[in-house]
């Protein structure tokens, strides 16, 4: 089948046998739905679902949340049962585009399998043409390198790559085949990535796929839906529809998409304005770390970058108490701070919900940021859990501290951002804290911390270099490292250390007679 013939997947020779979908695997999504899937989660789609391109979807009279999801189609190219991960591509025969469409409106009837929100007729288009895994100059298709873009009525909507989904598509296939046999023809769907939101009658919305590195660009061409508004509403004998704020904000994609207003405001100084903002904290010159620094501040140990601000009357700029979660990892950037104060219950009621402050620490995070918590020490319930910590992963963050406690750890671990923390606690953060600052200037782990101060972590600790003294500190400290390696050197072939460690006047002179030499 060449790339550029337009199937349609109703046809006896293209129907597959099931059509399997997936829940969440774009990580765009998942931040956006607040849950950190640990495996892949399934549902069934009915085959008298499928569509072609041109094909039109009605929206039942009396419903309003009809949504699109553009997605990548994985065509079972054989039959399989219990193949590994690393075979499961392999069992792939082509790709096309899809649209997951569902009806948020009957999510209650079903939840879970999806059956009336998900398989009503019309409701996966498929198509209209499939790229081979092998193209038609013998190349493989990379997996890693897809793209998926949904437009409505001419606007893009999503756009987004395969280059790091959570499951992989091996992984997919070889997951659904230890129970189940999968057969030629049947079709997996992948997961949409964020943008997914709701169509009105009237709506033009189309999906494709391609492989915009692969040689030719191949693509599926654009799979065309048009939305139609029915005069059958649904009947009283089955589930009808029921719709509340939480379905339209998640049908939508965001409250403000769903044209919902933002949650009440308090008579009390608000966790969201300027008020409670530290006015006097410096921002970050992100200028600082340039790569050339990154690259010398990285060969320098933070006991010795410690000793150096020790050398300049800096007793105290060490956090203490965190632990490496990822031991072996060094960590370097700006501080974002965060702090929470003990819970209050009145308080707690105003500030701890919502879009509170530790979820705007999370989404407002830059490339670059170590994101550090104050928690007073406080190891008694979670200050970070799996969701926050993909959050600032994905938005570019290269560390998180806290002096509390981390939630789901093995979760979070697996996330792969390093970590700092001072225990794992099942607990929320509701136990014992509320959110309550974003950039101001904290104490964590029994130092000052403001926005702006340079991070540097290894496997002894973490230290917080101010700004002003970066280039002093680390040329200093990445000299002294050196001496100290050329001394380590000089012991290990037999010299005693008295008058070597530290080395007095004689061994000073050997020793700029070797830096002379390099």
């Amino acid at each position: 089948m060449s790339m550029h013939d337009d199937v349609d997947f109703r046809a006896p020779d293209h129907r597959p046998g099931k059509i399997i979908a997936l829940h969440l695997n774009y990580p765009s999504r998942i931040a956006q739905r607040g849950r950190s899937p640990k495996f892949p989660g399934y549902f069934l789609k009915a085959t008298s679902s499928i569509a072609t391109t041109g094909d039109t979807i009605e929206r039942p009279a009396g419903t309003e949340l009809l949504a699109y999801e553009g997605e990548i189609a994985l065509i079972l190219g054989e039959t399989v049962r219990r193949v590994s991960p690393e075979e499961g591509w392999s069992k792939i025969s082509g790709i096309t585009a899809a649209n997951d469409w569902g009806l948020y409106d009957l999510r209650h009837a079903d939840k879970g399998s999806n059956v009336k929100n998900k398989s009503g007729d019309g409701y996966t288009p498929l198509g209209p043409a499939i790229i081979p895994t092998t193209l038609d100059d013998g190349t493989a298709l990379d997996p890693t390198a897809l793209r998926v873009r949904t437009w409505v009525n001419g606007t893009l909507q999503q756009n987004d790559t395969t280059a790091d989904l959570v499951f992989p598509f091996g992984q997919l296939v070889a997951d659904l085949s230890q129970l189940m046999t999968l057969e030629a023809g049947d079709i997996i769907l992948t997961g949409t990535p964020a943008g997914s939101s709701v169509a009105q009658p009237g709506d033009t919305v189309e999906v494709e796929v391609d492989a915009p590195t692969a040689p030719g660009s191949p693509t599926t061409g654009r799979l065309v839906t048009r939305v139609v508004a029915s005069e059958h509403p649904m009947a009283d004998y089955g589930h009808g529809p029921q719709v509340d704020d939480t379905q339209r904000e998640e049908a939508w994609g965001s409250r403000e998409a769903a044209g919902l207003d933002a949650p009440a405001a308090s008579t009390a100084p608000a966790a969201n304005t300027d008020l409670r903002w530290e006015p006097s904290a410096p921002t970050a010159d992100r200028t600082l770390l340039t790569e050339s620094l990154k690259t010398k501040i990285n060969e320098t140990a933070v006991a010795t970058i410690t000793a150096q601000l020790q050398k300049r009357g800096i007793q105290n700029a060490t956090i203490d108490g965190p632990r490496p979660m990822h031991p072996g990892k060094r960590i370097l950037g700006y501080a974002k701070t965060l702090r929470y104060v003990p819970k209050r219950e009145d308080l707690f009621k105003e500030f701890g919900g919502g879009f509170n402050a530790q979820k705007r620490a999370m989404d407002d995070v830059k490339p670059d940021d170590v994101v550090v918590m104050e928690a007073r020490g406080e190891p008694g319930t979670g200050t970070l859990g799996d969701v926050l910590a993909l959050r600032a992963q994905v938005a570019g963050a290269t560390a998180v501290i806290t002096d509390g406690g981390v939630r789901d750890s093995a979760a979070v671990a697996e996330v792969g951002i390093p970590v700092y923390y001072n225990a794992a606690h099942p607990a929320v953060l509701g136990r014992r804290h509320i959110p309550w600052e974003v950039g101001g200037t904290i104490a964590c782990g029994g130092t000052t911390v403001q926005p702006g101060d340079i991070i540097i972590g290894d496997d002894d600790g973490v230290v917080v270099v101010p700004p002003a003294l970066l280039h002093e500190v680390i040329d200093a400290a990445w000299e002294q490292d050196r001496q100290d390696g050329w001394v380590y050197d000089q012991v290990k072939a037999g010299h005693p250390v008295d008058g070597l460690f530290p080395p007095n006047a004689e061994w000073k002179a050997k020793y700029q007679e070797w830096v002379a030499q390099q």
